[in-house]
C-alpha cells in the first residue's frame, strides 16, 4: 500500500511539472491510458492495483513529454510567422479604409 501511495503521489507530482496546454493534456491522457493498461496488464499477475499505479506513472511521463514535443513545436512556428527569416518577404497590409488625403479615387497623386 505504501508503495502504491507512493507511486500516485510521485504521478501527481510529475504531472503538475507539465507547462504548455498540450503537455498538460498529454500527461492527464497518458496517466489515465498508461494506468488503464497497467491495471489490465497488472490484473493478469493478480496486482492489479501496482500495474495502474505503475502505467499511470509511466503514461503520464510520456504523454508529458509529447505533448511538451508539440508545444515547442507550435512555439516555433509562430516564431517563425512573426518573424520571417532574413531576406523573407513581409507581408502586404491588405487596404483598408478610406485612401489618404491628396489622392483621387483612381490612385493618380494628387499636386496642388
Amino acid at each position: 500500500m505504501k508503495h502504491t501511495l507512493l507511486t500516485l503521489l510521485s504521478l501527481v507530482t510529475l504531472a503538475s511539472c507539465a507547462t504548455g496546454p498540450s503537455a498538460q493534456t498529454g500527461s492527464v491522457l497518458g496517466a489515465l491510458g498508461g494506468a488503464a493498461a497497467g491495471g489490465i496488464i497488472g490484473n493478469q499477475s493478480g496486482r492489479g492495483l501496482e500495474g495502474a499505479a505503475i502505467g499511470g506513472a509511466l503514461g503520464a511521463l510520456g504523454g508529458a513529454a509529447l505533448g511538451n514535443a508539440k508545444d515547442v513545436r507550435n512555439q516555433q512556428q509562430q516564431q517563425q510567422q512573426a518573424y520571417p527569416q532574413p531576406g523573407g518577404a513581409y507581408p502586404q497590409p491588405a487596404y483598408q479604409g478610406q485612401r489618404p488625403a491628396g489622392y483621387y479615387p483612381n490612385g493618380q497623386p494628387y499636386y496642388r
